[in-house]
């Protein structure tokens, strides 16, 4: 029995089928013709269709579109007051750009999920440590200028959602060219991440944002210049003074200084809420008692009680940064 030629009939039935609707075709538009039908789109279904379609890779380009949300976003930065409001307002811009962003705080080298938008359903806790893999030490250590997906993206999404997005990137936030806090923005249900080079612009904005406001406090710290009187002819002999402590190496005072600062800046970016009443009301040791504690034993433990005891550096930054000035509004600590 001769085998039966599959193909063949394929072709056949193929042939016969394209024939078929080529013929259907050429019936209905004579028919519409012949009725004086015409079915020309207008702008409003041309503006619906474009909405309708998946967005491709050439969306990345900017347009007028992006260039209004990113503006809306820089004017919130531009608005912050302090380094954790110019955080949360980041992330509040962000809300119009991406579908999924959070921040992370980087301490002691560890990055910590400070806030989220877009995560909806998660059981994250502010203040998880995430450790850090090979590419997010890279990114860390100033090596990286950002990350798309890889391991650091799987370890910095774990505490957020299981599923992972189709594109994602992971931009440092620097100050002083440190960074001290890490942006996530990803596609979420979507294919693609839009707007690339806006996003990179924004964490960069941020940073100066950041630069700007720690800045301001320094000069705020600095006295004013002292205009001495003229001497009098005759002095009235002064109190016996007592012995003043001995000088620091200005490097050592400097790093002191600088690390008693990032450990009030961070007291001030995980409970803004108590550290704001504070300073309504007063007592931020009576408000934060184990935090605060736990960040001088950190310092003494780095420069030793001693310099603590004869200089108060610590102490001066957490008035300084958290008090605004105001040593009433310490309350009763014991190393005051």
């Amino acid at each position: 029995m001769t085998p039966i030629d599959t193909e063949a009939l394929r072709t056949i039935l193929a042939t016969w089928a394209a024939e078929r609707h080529q013929r259907l075709f050429e019936d209905i538009a004579g028919t519409l013709q012949a009725a004086g039908i015409r079915n020309q789109p207008d702008a409003e279904l041309v503006d619906r269709l474009v909405a309708a379609l998946p967005h491709a890779p050439a969306a990345n380009a900017e347009g007028p579109g992006i260039d209004r949300e990113l503006g809306a976003a820089l004017d919130l930065l531009e608005g912050a007051t302090s380094q954790s409001e110019a955080l949360r307002r980041l992330l509040d811009g962000l809300d119009a750009v991406v579908e999924r962003c959070a921040l992370y705080v980087i301490k002691q080298g560890i990055p910590n999920l400070y806030s989220w938008r877009g995560f909806e359903g998660t059981t994250a806790k502010a203040g998880s440590p995430v450790v850090p893999p090979a590419d997010l030490e890279e990114l860390l250590a100033g090596r990286q200028a950002w990350l798309g997906k890889g391991p650091g993206y799987q370890a910095l999404l774990a505490p957020l959602a299981r599923m992972e997005a189709a594109e994602a990137r992971i931009f440092p936030l620097r100050l002083k060219r440190k960074p001290v806090a890490l942006l996530l923005v990803d596609s979420g249900m979507r294919q693609t991440l839009d707007h690339h080079q806006a996003l990179r612009a924004l964490a960069q904005a941020a940073s100066a944002t950041l630069g700007s406001l720690a800045g301001a406090k320094e000069e705020e710290k600095a006295p004013p210049p002292v205009d001495h009187p003229t001497l009098p002819t005759m002095l009235v002999q002064d109190p016996i003074p007592e012995p003043a402590a001995p000088a620091l190496d200005p490097k050592v005072r400097a790093t002191a200084e600088r690390f008693a600062r990032v450990l009030a800046g961070d007291i001030e970016l995980y409970f803004p809420a108590k550290v704001e009443q504070a300073r309504t009301q007063g007592n931020l040791y009576g408000l934060l008692r184990d935090e605060l504690d736990r960040s001088r034993h950190s310092f003494v433990e780095r420069f030793g009680e001693e310099m603590e005891v004869s200089h108060g550096i610590f102490g001066r930054a957490i008035i300084e940064l958290l008090c605004e000035g105001d040593a009433g509004r310490l309350g009763a600590a014991p190393w005051a």
